[in-house]
C-alpha cells in the first residue's frame, strides 16, 4: 500500500466517524437533537404569531369602542 492510500483510507475513517457522531450509532445523533430544537422554535414562533394577532384584535376592538364612546 503506498501513502497515498494509507492517507486516504485514514481520511475516510475519520469521516466515518464523524457521520458517526453525526447522524448516531443506534441513539439520537446532534442531527436528531438539532431537528428536535428547529421543532420546538417553531412551534414558538407559531404561538407567538397567534398571541400577537389576538392582541391586535383586541386592541382594535378597544380602539373601536373608545371612538364609539367618544361620539
Amino acid at each position: 500500500m503506498t501513502e497515498f492510500e494509507g492517507q486516504v483510507l485514514a481520511d475516510l475513517r475519520v469521516l466515518q466517524d464523524q457521520m458517526k457522531q453525526l447522524l448516531g450509532a443506534g441513539q439520537p445523533g446532534r442531527l436528531a437533537q438539532l431537528e428536535g430544537r428547529v421543532e420546538k422554535h417553531e412551534q414558538t414562533v407559531q404561538r407567538m404569531k397567534g398571541m400577537v394577532g389576538a392582541f391586535g384584535g383586541l386592541l382594535t376592538a378597544v380602539h373601536l369602542a373608545i371612538d364609539l364612546i367618544r361620539r
